[in-house]
């Protein structure tokens, strides 16, 4: 059988999705790894989000608490607010007490991916509170280290991202992530994906 691996994620403007777009090309050139998108659920009614500028959300499937158990891996995704992941996902990690409960996510695998505002707006505050989150449910968190090697040095250009997973800046909303962020993305995606199949196999 197929090792799945959930990109799950939230994202306003754009820029998550975007990221989250290359973490499922990395992730799923693992072979044996089926790699699927899913949106959590927008919480702020559509005149706030109008009045903010929002764009329509796409086509990609919103996912249901009680999905997460089908999937063996997951990537994890979200914009930042005020240096934690946004409401929004956070809402949606709140609906998860019926698997907490029962630990069905407990042991699976899972990373993070985030977006900033700035290069001081929570690149590392935003991963780092959120493993609260995978801890209460007995997740592994699986950070990318340096395993990305000499693109986590890079100091030529402005580069979202962390050990602790890729990562772009908004700024004001204009800048879309950058060719090396997307490729850190990619990388994300299958250094996990490539981990989850190990897991799945030692089962």
């Amino acid at each position: 059988m197929a090792t799945k691996v959930y990109i799950v994620y939230y994202s306003m403007y754009g820029h998550v999705e975007k990221l989250a777009e290359a973490i499922k090309k990395g992730a799923s050139c693992v072979e044996g790894v089926e790699a699927k998108m899913w949106q959590v659920a927008e919480t702020l009614p559509q005149e706030v989000l109008s009045k903010m500028s929002a764009p329509p959300k796409s086509d990609v499937p919103i996912i249901s608490p009680h999905q997460l158990s089908e999937a063996d891996g997951f990537v994890f995704g979200f914009p930042t607010r005020f240096g934690m992941m946004a409401a929004q996902f956070k809402a949606f990690l709140d609906a998860t007490g019926g698997q907490w409960r029962t630990q069905q996510l407990a042991g699976k695998p899972a990373g993070i991916f985030y977006s900033t505002g700035s290069q001081g707006g929570g690149q590392e505050t935003t991963p780092l509170t959120a493993i609260t989150q995978l801890v209460h449910h007995g997740m592994i968190f699986v950070p990318i280290g340096y395993t990305f090697g000499a693109g986590m040095f890079e100091m030529e250009q402005v580069k979202g991202g962390s050990p602790y997973g890729a990562g772009t800046f908004a700024g004001d909303g204009s800048r879309q992530p950058s060719e090396l962020e997307l490729e850190q993305a990619f990388h994300q995606g299958k250094y996990i994906a490539t981990i989850a199949k190990k897991l799945k196999g030692a089962a």
